[in-house]
């Protein structure tokens, strides 16, 4: 868990703006688990954070000083803003993006943010979702699981089964966002209870954890079902190497398919999902809920929040 021996808070002056910068001021954080990975040196999709280096972070704030054409005072900028309450955006490849006028910030972090495209490409691109597939997801109550779930019963599928850690969670996600069925795996038979309530096998289960529940899901995939992997939240703690996936063996005996997915790759076709997130908000068919966690300093605890279970939707930090 990230904690005083792994970052501390310094002070230092607020940077001067160049020709063709501005200066942003960071009001909201989002925490993502994958910053967790981040932290670990070992190459992944992004390069570790070195030590030393401001933690990396997706985030939105206000220009207050600009020396680009690109950038005018007053307007809201999404971008790699970093665990700091300033950051100089410039022009070049990591240019910061126009957040549009009126949008919330916490909910342009959220289902219009990394988190909305990851369950929108997730389970189009990689999942396949269908109508009629039994769908299955594990970090149901999280950002991304809660809008998996919704957008995969827009999509027809059904039953839609989240699961999750808590009664309470497992209620919300049915009572409040539509799911078919909840499972606790903290006090239930996870194996069981999905047997029951997708007799015929697992069309698609969008995995946010690892672990033993991917284990168990990948014993019930039905012919040809998917498993659309997007995190394993379950290892990123983990102080040993874990361990491989037992089961396998059914993705050969049910010609079932496995595939990783990271949600960059989609970046140009993002204004396709905003679109769509867009029209299923208007017509009350998407629900979010956004956990505001308050002040820079409490950054570090808004991380492991995701790895207790303390969260319930998306965590963003308010500056």
């Amino acid at each position: 868990m990230v904690d005083e021996t792994t970052v501390h808070l310094e002070e230092a002056s607020v940077p001067s703006v160049g020709e063709g910068e501005a200066l942003v001021r960071v009001r909201w954080l989002s925490i993502d688990p994958t910053i967790r990975t981040w932290m670990n040196d070992v190459q992944g999709y992004l390069p570790p954070i070195a030590l030393g280096d401001v933690v990396r972070s997706a985030g939105i704030g206000e220009v207050v000083e600009s020396r680009s054409d690109r950038y005018v005072a007053g307007e809201l900028l999404f971008g790699m803003t970093g665990w700091q309450e300033y950051v100089l955006a410039d022009e070049g490849a990591s240019a910061m993006q126009k957040v549009p006028a009126g949008l919330d910030g916490p909910l342009a972090l959220n289902v219009f943010g990394i988190t909305g495209m990851t369950a929108y490409f997730g389970l189009f691109d990689v999942g396949k979702v269908a109508p009629g597939d039994a769908v299955v997801v594990s970090g149901a109550a999280g950002a991304t699981g809660s809008t998996v779930g919704q957008i995969a019963k827009i999509a027809g599928a059904g039953p839609v089964v989240g699961i999750a850690g808590s009664s309470d969670k497992c209620a919300y996600v049915v009572e409040e966002l539509g799911f078919d069925a909840a499972v606790n795996y903290k006090t239930e038979d996870v194996a069981q209870r999905l047997r029951a309530l997708c007799p015929d096998g697992i069309d698609l289960y969008f995995d946010n954890v690892g672990g033993d529940i991917l284990d168990v899901c990948l014993a019930q995939l039905a012919m040809r079902g998917r498993v659309a992997l997007c995190g394993a939240i379950a290892s990123y703690n983990d102080t040993e190497r874990p361990s491989g996936p037992a089961n396998y063996r059914y993705l050969i005996t049910h010609r079932g398919r496995m595939e990783g997915f990271i949600v960059l790759d989609y970046a140009d076709r993002y204004p396709e999902a905003q679109a769509a997130i867009a029209g299923w908000l208007a017509e009350g068919k998407l629900l979010h809920n956004e956990q505001i966690v308050h002040g820079l300093e409490q950054t570090p605890d808004a991380l492991n929040m995701l790895f207790t279970g303390a969260n319930t939707g998306k965590v963003v930090v308010e500056l």
